[in-house]
């Protein structure tokens, strides 16, 4: 359930992120400087990091119904994973918002 809910929520992120490194879109600002990374490597980094948690809250509920895992730390990992699925929507939300921007730009 986690990996669907996760693919289409940051299925937009990864492709911005692809094209933003491949050259086919410009990135809005420059790339970091002195070896940082780019805006395409820390929107594929903030990516990973939102399908870990997401994982990791699924794991930490099966681990709790298994009565493996503490109450407490089941609900911070849910927490976590609720956290990042809202930053990863946001991010998909102002990605999609700034691509219809440059869409309606007159060339």
């Amino acid at each position: 359930m986690i990996d669907m809910i996760s693919s289409s929520a940051l299925s937009a992120v990864r492709s911005a992120a692809q094209a933003i490194e491949s050259g086919s879109v410009a990135p809005a600002a420059p790339t970091a400087a002195a070896g940082g990374p780019g805006f395409g490597g820390v929107l594929s980094q903030v990516a990973s990091d939102a399908v870990d948690a997401m994982k990791a809250g699924e794991t930490a509920a099966i681990t709790g119904i298994q009565g493996k895992e503490s109450t407490r730390r089941v609900v911070e990992a849910l927490m976590s994973a609720e956290q990042a699925l809202q930053t990863a929507v946001a991010v998909r939300d102002k990605v999609v918002q700034a691509y219809q921007e440059v869409v309606r730009m007159s060339i």
